[in-house]
């Protein structure tokens, strides 16, 4: 963290106060005399300056050389980590032609990411461009699209395990990957947000509340995970004869499991401190449930049985996990209250 630099206000003319901009931030900006600067007030009392007083997104490019010998799957999680980061133009090049596993997986991270698209291309380099403007793209909405995705794959998952179905199984499978494109959007326009404030405006977003949305994206992207194991664990039990009693049980863990992660996005979006606390404490119940469910389990053989369990202890994980969005909602709101109180004082 950079030292805090202490100035003084001076007063000029009858209305007016001045204080004097730190020369390396002058000279990193490239300000220069009678050039423009954004003056943002910010909630908590604290003002931004920013040179950009156009509000036009800014421009940001990453470059990766890469030869026969370069890793594909390093350079796939570099690509993903230059997108989460934020910038705008990924270019990836060669000295010599680009080897094809590479040139495949630039178009497999196209694929996998939001708004990114290859522009330009010759034998020796390819350019990534973000198309997608972040303004368009508000954080609630990405939030509640990940949150029905997540529900309708617990669903499917149980529902897969009931049926015998191992094709709606490995479709819940599959749909994981969708909330993974989902919460890398979230990390990216959070971080987007964190370097440019005119966004944070567009958005209505303060700086300061935008890192809740990852955390949360992070969380719901987690209960992703538990029903995607619950259907793999599903396709091992497919020849296996459960009683409708059994599954019945299941059912009902599945439907507590989802009810808790429905009032915990509902507490979030109305920042809801009473009915988050409420939300937690449904958690009892659903621990009770799988805790029932995991010893039933060990009336079936060895290999089945642990397959039971890892579906039970899916199921009370995701309930786990939607408290844990319950908490952030109430440490959001006391930290908020004592944010306001702090600069009325």
């Amino acid at each position: 963290m950079a030292d805090m630099e202490i100035r003084k206000v001076q007063r000029s003319g009858g209305s007016s106060f001045i204080v004097s901009l730190p020369k390396k931030w002058v000279d990193a900006t490239r300000i220069g005399k009678n050039d423009p600067v954004g003056l943002i007030i910010q909630p908590d009392g604290t003002l931004l300056i920013t040179p950009n007083t156009t509000g036009v997104q800014l421009q940001k490019r990453k470059e990766f050389t890469v030869d026969m010998a370069t890793d594909s799957t390093l350079l796939l999680r570099e690509l993903i980590g230059a997108y989460i980061a934020g910038y705008t133009e990924i270019k990836v090049k060669s000295k010599a032609r680009l080897p094809a596993d590479l040139i495949e997986q630039v178009r497999h991270f196209t694929a996998m990411s939001i708004g990114q698209e290859v522009v330009e291309e010759t034998e020796e380099e390819i350019l990534v461009k973000d198309l997608l403007n972040p303004s368009e793209m508000p954080l609630d909405n990405t939030i509640r699209r990940m949150g029905v995705i997540v529900t309708k794959m617990t669903e499917d998952a149980v529902t897969s395990l009931r049926g015998k179905d191992t094709g709606l199984a490995h479709n819940v499978i599959d749909r994981d990957g969708d909330v993974d494109r989902l919460h890398w959007l979230i990390a990216r326009q959070v971080n987007l947000i964190f370097s440019d404030v005119n966004l944070s405006r567009k958005m209505e977003i303060p700086v300061a509340t935008a890192s809740g949305y990852v955390q949360i994206a992070k969380v719901i992207e987690r209960i992703a995970d538990h029903a995607t194991k619950i259907a793999r664990n599903a396709t091992y039990l497919a020849d296996v004869p459960i009683d409708d009693e059994y599954l019945g049980d299941i059912e009902r863990a599945g439907g507590d499991a989802l009810a808790i992660f429905q009032s915990a996005l509902a507490a979030f979006f109305s920042s809801d401190i009473e009915r988050a606390n409420d939300t937690i404490g449904q958690r009892t119940a659903l621990e009770r449930r799988c805790r029932e469910i995991s010893s039933r389990a060990l009336s079936f053989d060895a290999a089945s049985a642990i397959h039971l369990v890892y579906i039970s202890d899916s199921l009370r994980r995701i309930g786990d996990y939607s408290t844990d969005i319950c908490e952030h909602v109430i440490n959001h709101i006391v930290g908020a209250d004592d944010e306001r109180k702090g600069a009325k004082r």
